[in-house]
This record gives structure tokens, C-alpha cells and sequence, in this order.
């Protein structure tokens, strides 16, 4: 992304759809309380993006909540659960967990089956287990990017690039909140992978 040589980038803008997931962890939770953060990594531009986009839009919007941990569980289900044990324990009061990727989500879930209390659990991506635990209530709702755009983006833009037609540096290829109520609507399912 940081190179000199792609002439465009068709991409997910991860701050906003983050901040739309902190949006929607605001209003699950009463617009007060103590939520916990669980992201895939720290160093790539997925990571940095979707955990600023959620805590600066917790900040700025929904300042009655307080972030009491942000963990990184490096998109691994396993590990995420035992962060989401360890950050439940830690922390009594604990309304939410915002997981950043769908390893991070479903750790998270995972976590949260274990301790046995109720939380209210926010995702990005999606697959099996994320939409089975929307469905079942487990999970509030996710965050999906639209593949289908992006491959739609890449393929114009390099039509274009062809052609010799001037591109943007960037193009977001838009997302979609998805939950019980959405996502067998055709547009969510089809941007829904398992």
C-alpha cells in the first residue's frame, strides 16, 4: 500500500467501518460502559485502521464508554478466546467486545461461551461461525467488506489503467453492517462468506 508502483488501490475504508462498529456497540450497550477490544494486529494497516477507527469513534461519540483493554490475538481464534477470558476476569463490568477480524470475533465469542456471561459481541468479516452466532444471538452484529466491489474496482481500474486513463490513489469499495435482522437480505448474503 505504501509502494510507488500500484496505480490505484481498491480497498475497504477500515476506519470508517470500524467507526460504524463502534456506532453500533454504543447503541447495543446504552452508550455507557466498559468495552474491551480485541484486534488482529498492530503493525499492518487492517489492525491500525479498524482499532482507531473504534476507539476514536468511542471517543469522540460515545464518551460515557470506556475502552479498558485492547488486546491483539494475531487473527487466531484460540488465542483471542483466551483473551477474552482474561479480559472478562479482569474486568467484572465488562459490556462488549469489539473483535477486529473474523479470528478475532470468534475468539471473542468463544471467550465469552466460556465464561458464561452475556456480553454484547461486535465483529468485522464474516464466516461459519460469525453469521451461526448471529443467527443464534450470540453475536450483535458484524462489520462485512464488499468483495465483490473490490474485485469489480480491480478489474475497472485496470481497464482503465489500459486505456491510459487517469486513476485515483485510492478507491473505497464501500461496506455493509450486517446482523439477524440483514443478512439474508441478497445484497449482505452475497458479500457473506463462509
Amino acid at each position: 500500500m505504501d509502494s510507488d508502483i500500484p496505480l490505484t488501490t481498491c480497498a475497504t475504508d477500515n476506519l470508517a467501518a470500524a467507526a460504524l462498529a463502534a456506532d453500533k456497540m454504543g447503541e447495543a450497550i446504552g452508550n455507557a460502559g466498559e468495552v474491551g477490544v480485541i484486534v488482529h494486529d498492530q503493525t499492518s494497516r487492517t489492525g491500525i485502521d479498524r482499532r482507531d477507527g473504534f476507539l476514536n469513534e468511542m471517543k469522540s461519540k460515545h464518551s460515557n464508554v470506556k475502552i479498558v483493554s485492547v488486546q491483539y490475538g494475531g487473527g487466531d481464534h484460540l488465542k483471542s478466546a483466551e483473551i477474552a477470558k482474561a479480559m472478562i476476569q479482569a474486568n467484572p463490568n465488562l459490556k462488549g467486545i469489539f473483535g477486529a477480524n473474523e479470528g478475532s470475533a470468534e475468539g471473542a465469542t468463544i471467550g465469552v461461551k466460556k465464561s458464561g456471561k452475556k456480553l454484547v459481541l461486535i465483529g468485522y468479516d464474516s464466516g461459519k461461525e460469525q453469521k451461526e452466532d448471529i443467527n443464534s444471538g450470540l453475536m450483535a452484529g458484524a462489520i462485512t467488506q464488499n468483495p465483490i466491489g473490490i474485485g469489480k474496482c480491480v478489474v475497472d481500474s485496470a481497464v482503465k489503467a489500459l486505456k491510459g486513463e487517469k486513476l485515483p490513489k485510492k478507491v473505497d469499495t464501500g461496506f455493509y453492517w450486517y446482523d439477524k435482522s440483514n443478512m439474508n437480505d441478497p445484497k449482505i448474503a452475497a458479500v457473506l462468506y463462509d
